[in-house]
Formats: C-alpha cells, sequence, structure tokens
C-alpha cells in the first residue's frame, strides 16, 4: 500500500511538472517581445544607378596667354554631364575653337566659353584690355607728367589738370585790356554821292602806349590821370582733379605686332656692335624714353581729355594704390584756396628788403650739363 501510494504521488508530481513548463513555454511564446531584445533586421536593397547621359565639351590642355591663336594641340575634351550643360555656353565641337583668338589669360583645364575667345582677324590685342563702356586715348607725357616714367601698363591712375584764365572782352574776344585809337576824318571829298563822310580809327603807337587804362584820380595833387598797365594780362591758374582711376594701358608707342606683353612693355638698351668695347665712361645707348601714354577712361573723360588738350592744359599723372579704387571729391586749388588753407599771411610792404633775390624760376632751372 506504502508504495503504491508513492509511485501514485510521483505520477503527480510529473504531471505538474509538466503542466508547468507547458504554461512557461506558452507564456514565454507571447511575452517574448517584452522579454527579450527587439532585434532590427535592415533589409539592405540595392538602389540602381541611374544613367548619365555625358556630354564632351572642349577645355583648355595647357596654359595660353592673351591674344593666342588657338590650335588643336592647345585643346581637349572632357567628359559634363548633359542635364547640367547650359544651352549655347561651352563649346562641344573642338573645330568651331580652332583659330580663334584668346581675349584672357586662361589657365590649363578651363572650359572654353563665348566671351573667352574672338574671331582672330577682328580687332586689335589692345581692345580686349578695355571693358564695355570705356574707351582709350592717347596723351603726351614727359619725366615730370608721368611719374618719371614709372607708370606702367594697368596702374590706376587719377589726372589733375591746370588751366590759365584771362579776362577777354566779350564782344571781341580777345585779351583786356582792349587798345585806343584816334577816329578821324578823312576831310571833304568830291564825291556828289556820298552821303557823309567817312570816319576811320587809327592806333595810337600800336603798343604800350595805346593800351586802354583807366582814370585816377592822384592823392597828392588832386588832379585826374591816366593810368595804364605796365604789363601784359597776368593769367590766373587753377588746377583740379578731372579724371579719376584711369587705367594705363600702355607706356609709348604700341609694338609693330600689337601684342601687349612685358617684354614688349620693357624695351631693352640698344647693344654696342659685335666686337666693339665700350668706351671709358660711355654708357650703351638706351631705349628711348616714352612720349606719350594710352589710358582707359570714360567717354565722358577722353572727351574732357581732348578739349584739355587742345587748350593746351597741363596735365599730371597721379599713380593710385594697388587695388584702390575709390572716388574722392577734392577742391579746385587757386592762389587764394593756398593763402586760406594754409594759412599764408599776406606780406607787409616794408621800408627793407633782402639783396640779391633769386626769382623762384632760376632756382627751379636745372643745371647746366659740364
Amino acid at each position: 500500500m506504502a508504495a503504491g501510494g508513492r509511485r501514485k504521488s510521483g505520477r503527480i508530481l510529473i504531471l505538474l511538472a509538466l503542466v508547468l513548463v507547458l504554461v512557461l513555454a506558452l507564456a514565454a511564446f507571447f511575452l517574448r517581445d517584452q522579454l527579450l531584445p527587439q532585434s532590427t533586421v535592415t533589409e539592405v536593397l540595392a538602389t540602381p544607378t541611374p544613367r548619365q547621359d555625358l556630354v564632351n565639351i572642349v577645355v583648355i590642355a595647357q596654359p595660353v596667354s592673351r591674344g593666342t591663336i588657338l590650335t588643336e594641340a592647345m585643346l581637349a575634351t572632357i567628359a559634363y554631364p548633359q542635364r547640367e550643360l547650359v544651352a549655347g555656353l561651352f563649346f562641344t565641337n573642338m573645330d568651331e575653337v580652332i583659330g580663334a583668338q584668346v581675349k584672357f589669360d586662361l589657365e590649363q583645364g578651363v572650359p572654353l566659353t563665348r566671351s573667352m575667345i574672338t574671331d582672330a582677324k577682328e580687332g586689335s590685342y589692345a581692345a580686349f584690355e578695355i571693358p564695355r563702356g570705356m574707351v582709350a586715348i592717347s596723351i603726351p607725357i614727359d619725366e615730370l607728367t608721368s611719374l618719371s616714367y614709372g607708370l606702367q601698363p594697368r596702374d590706376h591712375i587719377n589726372i589733375i589738370g591746370t588751366i590759365q584764365l584771362v579776362d577777354l572782352d566779350t564782344d571781341f574776344q580777345t585779351r583786356l585790356p582792349n587798345y585806343t585809337a584816334s577816329v578821324i576824318s578823312p576831310g571833304p571829298t568830291d564825291c556828289n554821292e556820298c552821303a557823309g563822310d567817312s570816319l576811320s580809327a587809327i592806333i595810337s603807337t600800336g603798343g604800350a602806349g595805346s593800351t586802354q587804362g583807366r582814370t585816377e584820380l592822384d592823392p597828392v595833387f588832386q588832379q585826374p590821370v591816366y593810368v595804364i598797365p605796365s604789363e601784359a594780362q597776368r593769367p590766373r591758374m587753377v588746377s583740379q582733379t578731372i579724371v579719376q582711376d584711369a587705367i594705363v594701358l600702355w607706356v609709348g608707342d604700341f609694338p609693330e605686332t600689337g601684342q601687349l606683353t612685358t617684354a614688349a612693355a620693357h624695351p631693352t638698351p640698344t647693344p654696342l656692335p659685335e666686337g666693339q668695347a665700350p668706351v671709358e665712361g660711355q654708357a650703351v645707348q638706351a631705349a628711348p624714353l616714352p612720349t606719350r601714354i594710352t589710358l582707359i577712361v570714360t567717354p565722358q573723360d577722353a572727351v574732357t581729355l581732348r578739349y584739355m588738350l587742345l587748350s593746351e592744359a597741363d596735365l599730371a599723372l597721379v599713380l593710385r594704390g594697388a587695388g584702390d579704387t575709390d572716388r574722392v571729391a577734392t577742391e579746385a586749388v587757386t592762389l587764394q584756396f593756398i593763402m586760406d588753407q594754409y594759412n599764408f599771411p599776406y606780406p607787409a610792404k616794408l621800408p627793407y628788403g633782402l639783396d640779391n633775390v633769386t626769382s623762384i624760376t632760376d632756382l627751379l632751372a636745372p643745371a647746366p650739363l659740364p
């Protein structure tokens, strides 16, 4: 009996254990998302690369300088996405650019556009340097007006103009003072048809004696006197900046080839003939100094410069700093401006003075060569 009871209780325990295992298995199945960490499996899908249609565009295969005539050896082609190609921007046919002339210095690999080249048979090299809306004009220079010949192409400059003004007779448009003349009658004539006697004017002397003066009252004798000028009218000088931020295109005469290169801008001195030794104290013949300069200015500035040249005004070129393109308003300079601006006093008329006074003109005159 005891053995049978033990076997029965053992079977009960086994059944309970099986039920418990079954319950735990079911619970684990239904609670698997909460009990176990969720593993995310990302499915990598291969995205197909869209096909790009390419087109060949023309590029510079080697560095070229301004004015170069393009040949096939200077050109190459590279692939370019057709969907990003702007119509008419780049060249796709090399034959379209062979024989054309380059307007600017270009580096290797630069794609060619229509604004970079021109027909080699049209225009000059100098025209490539002139921006749209600007013009070039030449003016004479010397060692003082050209910064001691220190100006070079692409320098930025200002121009100071100085004019001399005189008083004119508004009717005659001649310099004052006028000449005086005696008006006389030729006397009676035998002409019965003449309406009357004619008058004629004869200049008294044609010199200082006939210069028109004015009447003044002498303070000592209390009598009027007729005063005439002791010399011709002195012109009144005024200076002002007339052109700002002009660009030097070229100094001197343009080279015969027309190419504006660095070598052409700095001509080398003329050497002595081969086998001839220089004489002691004799230098090699230097390159001739320039007598004119060509500037890039606005059309209005060109008209102004032409008028100043025909008026024989004095023009001085002043160099601007590198990168300085600002415009500054300046005041016209006259004798009165200098006296007021720099506090020049009016000298008193003293009963004494300096002996052996040398004129300023003699002081500024160059010393004679030995």
